[in-house]
């Protein structure tokens, strides 16, 4: 099992999209559903996915990957897995 993330962990605040909570959520690559970046009940297993990926617990990865998801992320990416790879690939360039 990974990581496991909860609303307090995180430094945003996001919405959450009630109505489709109980909806599949992101659970690996392939996923073509669409990413709802406002959305508590998306953000959380996306990020968790994320540092999973990443092999990280630390606090401050998590932190940067919210930046990256709320202020670079552009909004062509919009599929999970588009969004998961930005996410990945972003995060280890800025890792070494």
């Amino acid at each position: 099992m990974g990581i496991m993330l909860k609303p307090s962990d995180l430094y945003y605040k996001y919405p959450k999209d009630t109505a489709h909570r109980n909806l599949p959520k992101f659970k690996g690559k392939p996923d073509p559903e669409p990413f709802n970046r406002d959305d508590l009940y998306e953000v959380l297993p996306m990020l968790a996915a994320v540092m999973d990926e990443l092999g990280s617990n630390d606090g401050r990865v998590l932190n940067m990957l919210e930046d990256i998801l709320n202020q670079e992320l552009p909004r062509f990416i919009v599929t999970r897995e588009q969004v998961f790879d930005c996410l990945v690939e972003t995060a280890r360039e800025r890792l070494g």
